[in-house]
């Protein structure tokens, strides 16, 4: 009896091997076919002709998806119902029907079909093909945003390159839409002709603010990017064996994956830096490379934080797409690969192995899955997996975007609770350093909490242009608006917390659109009783002299007077200005109906109508100009009919700008910026009268929104001009040689008419009475 003992012990031990669970349990999707009989595939049905399968899913609408096999389908409802095989129509006109390449942008399919870009609205199921490309092209890449309440989410979501892969970079033709692919035009990247090797793709790299060119040649790949600093150099190169695809992982936190039959890399930087995944074939056994591992890979997917690969040998890998360290562990072996099979991510933890299957009655196909509960394959003994360090990381950031506009900061914050006994390390990480840079990771002991201590992280971003901490090189594109994202993680997670999920958010560094600017009037014409508000709102109207304005804007005398009607509901009451002191607005920043601050960054002044009875107190000159400042004639004259007041912080110059070679002609001419480093004012001519004026704020690093609005201003205080003696002398010599004048010829004629005898004789009688009384006094 004792000695029977251990060999239970020993079958006790084996029982759980022997009856081990298998990766997954088959089911079948088959839907509502007899009510199909009649139903048969229109049009030519397309297929992929690659030996891989490729499922492409929508990143916003996740039951929306395309397969691509050896037939493709296009689901809605990740694949839960029979489907008949996807089909272009006939008029489309398309020759073969072969599909290299496809893409979700917004509610539309792309698919580059024999050569060509054609469009499917799957919302009205209509097609149309794009226009623009006169050129063969192969691939199409793009990205989308799922914030679609903010436009700059919009304007990724809108951005698609198509072109030709493998030409030569330096006579390709590339093209770019902004509209979804509906239309295209010819991109042409900087210095593409000094570029050697083939094209493996172009890339609107969101995270980074770049389009990214990838080029390789000898077997070696690197990427080439726009804009400053990256434009500077190449990323670094990387092993190119055979034809990579290339997968934007959703989110743009700057994940991308390179895979192949033989190859699977992944970037953490949009290409900056491209690394070969580690395989984990048995708990004591890691490989450098998919190649080393001897694995032929069949199909891949990806999620925001998940990798999977099936592969020939019909073994299954999964890996967490980490901050650190990326690699994947091979799962127990069970036979599920198939030539159609392929794998997508239904949630967080949760895969699919996808396989069509023909019916030999009904043209519709069945759907074959096998759903894998990652985490309960994680738990098995052999495989010898780490235990999760972090029991809860959450944060209210999560998933939500935010703006962080020139000179603001935005603070987050995040809670951690470990499991008893460990220690991680959370870590904070921004996709774009360039324009976002993190400032502080604080941790706050807080309650005890299951034996451990619950802590508090404290996150602080703001750019580090503004933070005195960064080369002005590394940020010369502040400018320019940008996304980031922020990501909270924990350094070298277990591949074990399935569901601890990193917490993102996307940042939006540009224009925050509650923002505006308002001219402050604390003193009216109607507070004064210059003006009746009454009046103003009842159609109210004014002229302006000819000899004040100019339609031009030029500062010209006009033609003739012209009458004005006054726009009450957008102006109210003037502000009131006394006309002989040196004026200028205060220019009240505010964020939805709160007051920030005072605006002290540069902005200029326009009146509307054209009135140009005003100046500035400061001259180039004496504003310490070093080169030839803008004025609103030379803005003017480059302006469109759509803006034709476009002075604003995409185009204007500092003439203190050492950059600005511009050289100082001419000194005197009046200096037209306000505010910033000068003091300079405006000074109203001796005019009484309403001014209307458009205000920008033109400097470039005071926000990324375009800050103008309208105000008015009415000028008192002038009196009618004076006359010096000089011009009294001249008008009284004037008027007395035209009456000397008048008189030669009146009174001659007037003495040979009637009234002019009867005036005669009244002279003549009262020259003799004088005498009269004169002889009288002798």
């Amino acid at each position: 009896m004792l000695v029977l003992i251990p060999v239970a012990i020993a079958m006790l031990w084996l029982f759980p091997l022997a009856r081990a669970q298998p990766l997954c349990r088959i089911r079948t999707v088959r839907t509502g076919k007899t009510l199909h009989v009649k139903q048969q595939t229109q049009g030519d049905l397309l297929y992929f002709s690659a030996v891989k399968t490729l499922l492409i899913k929508h990143p916003c609408k996740k039951s929306t998806a395309l397969y691509l096999g050896r037939q493709l389908f296009f689901t809605r409802n990740n694949f839960e119902s029979s489907l008949l095989p996807f089909s272009i129509p006939t008029f489309m006109q398309v020759g073969t029907p072969e599909v290299t390449s496809a893409h979700f942008a917004g509610s539309v399919l792309l698919l580059v079909v024999n050569k060509k870009v054609y469009i499917y609205d799957y919302e009205e199921d209509s097609w149309k093909p794009s226009v623009g490309i006169s050129h063969p092209v192969s691939h199409i890449t793009g990205e989308n945003c799922c914030y679609n309440e903010h436009p700059f989410c919009a304007d990724i979501s809108n951005s698609v390159f198509a072109y030709m892969h493998g030409d030569k970079i330096s006579q390709t033709a590339i093209y770019i839409s902004d509209s979804w692919g509906f239309k295209f035009q010819k991109y042409a990247p900087e210095r593409q002709a000094e570029l050697v090797g083939s094209l493996g793709g172009i890339f609107h790299l969101h995270s980074l603010s770049q389009i990214g060119l990838l080029g390789f040649d000898q077997g070696k790949a690197k990427f080439v990017y726009s804009d400053h600093p990256l434009n500077q150099s190449f990323g670094l190169p990387f092993d190119y064996n055979g034809t990579l695809d290339i997968f934007i992982i959703p989110g743009q936190k700057g994940f991308l994956i390179f895979w192949s039959e033989k190859s699977l890399l992944v970037s953490r930087n949009a290409g900056q830096l491209v690394d070969p995944v580690q395989v984990q074939e048995q708990p004591n056994t890691l490989y450098s490379s998919i190649f080393e591992a001897n694995i032929t890979i069949h199909s891949v997917a990806a999620n925001e934080n998940e990798l999977a690969v099936l592969t020939r040998e019909s073994n299954l890998y999964y890996g967490s797409l980490g901050i650190l360290t990326n690699f994947l562990i091979k799962f127990a072996h069970q036979n599920i690969w198939s030539q159609e099979a392929a794998l997508m991510f239904t949630k967080l933890g949760m895969l699919e192995i996808l396989t069509p299957l023909p019916d030999s009655v009904f043209p519709a196909f069945d759907f074959q899955k096998c759903p894998v509960n990652i985490q309960a394959v994680l738990m098995d003994p052999q495989l010898q997996v780490d235990v999760c360090k972090v029991e809860l990381l959450q944060g209210e950031f999560e998933n939500k975007m935010y703006v962080i506009d020139m000179n603001s900061k935005l603070e987050l914050t995040a809670l951690m609770i470990p499991r008893p006994g460990t220690s991680p390390i959370p870590l904070a990480v921004v996709s774009n350093p360039h324009s976002v840079g993190l400032q502080a990771i604080t941790y706050e002991d807080g309650y005890a909490y299951g034996g451990n201590t619950k802590y508090k992280l404290n996150i602080s971003l703001r750019q580090q242009h503004h933070s005195g901490r960064a080369d002005p090189n590394f940020t010369s594109s502040i400018k320019r608006p940008a996304i980031s994202t922020i990501t909270l993680d924990i350094a070298n997670k277990e591949i074990s917390c399935v569901d601890l999920k990193p917490l993102t958010a996307l940042i939006s560094v540009g224009c925050d659109l509650k923002k505006k600017i308002v001219i402050q009037n604390k003193i009216s014409a109607c507070y004064k009783g210059i003006l009746d508000p009454v009046a103003l709102q009842d159609n109210y109207t004014y002229v302006i002299e000819k000899e004040a304005y100019d339609p031009q804007f030029q500062g010209q005398m006009a033609s003739k007077d012209v009458l004005v009607y006054y726009h009450y509901e957008e102006l109210g009451c003037p502000l009131l200005v006394f006309y002989d002191t040196p004026w200028k607005p205060v220019v009240e920043l505010w964020r939805e109906e709160k007051f920030q601050e005072v605006v002290e960054a540069e902005y200029v002044l326009l009146e509307l109508n054209g009135l140009f009875t005003y100046t500035y107190s400061l001259t180039a000159g004496s504003a310490l100009c070093r080169s030839q400042p803008q004025n609103w004639t030379s803005i003017m004259q480059n302006a469109s009919k759509e803006r034709p007041f476009a002075w604003d912080r995409e185009n204007y110059v500092s003439c203190h700008d050492p950059s600005n070679d511009a050289p100082l002609e001419w000194p005197e001419v009046p200096y037209q910026i306000l505010g910033g480093r000068t003091a300079n004012k405006v000074i109203f001519n001796q005019r009484n009268g309403i001014y209307v004026f458009f205000i920008s704020v033109v400097d470039p690093y005071y926000s990324y929104c375009h800050l103008e609005t309208t105000f008015s201003v009415y000028v008192y205080g002038a009196f009618p001009l004076t006359f010096s003696h000089s011009e009294i002398s001249m008008i009284l010599l004037i008027v007395t040689s035209l009456l000397s004048v008048w008189l030669a010829y009146m009174v001659p004629k007037l003495l040979h008419m009637e009234q002019g005898h009867r005036f005669r004789g009244f002279w003549v009688g009262l020259c003799r009475r004088c005498r009269q009384s004169c002889a009288c006094l002798r």
